[in-house]
């Protein structure tokens, strides 16, 4: 047996990281419910009794980001001053600012555009150069890895049983743990869960890991749970000063919660906050789509794609695609069909996925990729044929 164990972690949304990526998409939800051309890059920072909103913006849009903040808040659940931030009486300090002239004229107008060539996908360049991944496996119902699934369903688990009573004497900051064993590449056992609670001071420490393990952990790892795996709960043995109390959090800092829990690739750009101009997130919103159409399409059974964009520039500088071995096709031929098939100027992707929407506050917490709850269009499948076509007419040609 080749074994080998992967961990990923994920955190609730009152985890001051997530508590500033929440409001940051709320901002742009705010904006694109009213602008849909308007251009968001907002940034926020959050510490105990403050919350400052910052950032560039270019938006016809009436925006109250004091209470877009304070909603949020209340809506995680922090409303109580003990807890170290509360909605009703932290100071928003509103720092946006008109987007830069440089950014704008370079979205505005792509170097294809300006050169007098193209056609409409060539009128938007990309937001920031950089290099976005997308990736797939078929190893779950969502096609993403078992690790990165488990943490977050028990991230959400934990605040579900926060809110709904089971367990009232929670508090909103949590992080979960999962560490799976692998043969080679294909999941066998849970080996430990790790969960982080915060909770009221009152609790006993037996009491809360007995209640953690039966109402967030059993109900979640059903199925992948054994004699041997274990359930750590609060480590630390004491979590009562949590949240903004505790740590200070900013728009950005969980970029590998949000995508693939370290499993797959990750270019080093986060999502929250900013508009679909930026290829940060639209880029890797259509890598992952294609990444989910080849595996969907039986094409491989793991894949990664690779993109890679300059400011202003519309076309990509380069597409990549690695199925790790496990593509019908040459990686090299696979990538040529996916490149006749999609199209990833931002502009298109911008259509195709329908980007310019207020959708993103909920995948601000729990992972932006994999929620077929919230049935996102990057996550549809609904290329599958197309891939399969476009691979057949390619088979014919090598023969």
């Amino acid at each position: 047996m080749h074994s080998k164990l992967i961990t990923s972690e994920s955190v609730t949304e009152g985890h001051p990281d997530k508590i500033a990526d929440r409001i940051s998409d709320a901002v742009l939800d705010a904006v694109l419910a009213q602008d849909p051309q308007g251009r968001v890059a907002c940034e926020t920072f959050v510490m105990q009794g403050l919350v400052l909103v910052g950032g560039e913006i270019a938006t016809q849009a009436v925006l109250q980001p004091e209470a877009i903040a304070r909603r949020v808040i209340r809506d995680i659940g922090y409303t109580q001053p003990d807890y170290g931030l509360s909605h009703d009486t932290c100071a928003v300090v509103n720092a946006l600012r008109q987007q830069s002239p440089d950014i704008a004229q370079a979205v505005l107008r792509a170097e294809e555009a300006r050169c007098g060539s193209g056609d409409r996908y060539d009128l938007i360049g990309a937001g920031d150069q950089g290099i976005m991944f997308g990736y797939a496996t078929e190893e779950t119902p969502e096609f993403m890895p078992l690790p990165i699934v488990l943490a977050h369903k028990l991230a959400k688990r934990l605040a579900e049983v926060r809110k709904d009573g089971s367990l009232p004497y929670l508090r909103p900051d949590g992080k979960t743990q999962v560490t799976v064993e692998y043969d080679r590449r294909r999941p066998l056992r849970l080996h430990t869960v790790l969960i982080a609670a915060q909770h009221a001071p009152e609790v006993d420490p037996a009491e809360l890991a007995s209640d953690i393990r039966r109402l967030v952990v059993e109900p979640v790892a059903d199925g992948w749970l054994d004699e041997e795996t274990q359930v750590l709960v609060n480590t630390s043995g004491r979590f009562v000063v949590g949240g903004p109390a505790s740590d200070t959090g900013m728009t950005g800092r969980k970029i590998i919660v949000d995508t693939y829990g370290g499993y797959g690739s990750h270019g080093g750009g986060a999502f929250s906050g900013k508009d679909p101009t930026k290829v940060d997130r639209s880029g890797s919103y259509m890598a992952r789509y294609v990444a989910v159409n080849v595996v969907a399409a039986g094409l491989a059974k793991e894949c990664e794609v690779q993109v890679a964009y300059a400011i202003g520039r519309a076309h990509p500088l380069a597409v990549n695609v690695d199925t790790f071995g496990t593509g019908t096709l040459a990686d090299e031929t696979l990538r040529d069909l996916i490149l006749e098939v999609f199209d990833f100027r931002p502009a298109a992707i911008i259509d195709r996925l329908e980007l310019r929407r207020p959708i993103y506050e909920p995948f601000s917490c729990y992972g932006h990729f994999g929620r077929l709850d919230l049935e996102p269009p990057w996550e549809a499948r609904d290329a599958v044929e197309e891939l399969r076509r476009a691979a057949s007419r390619s088979s014919r040609r090598l023969v």
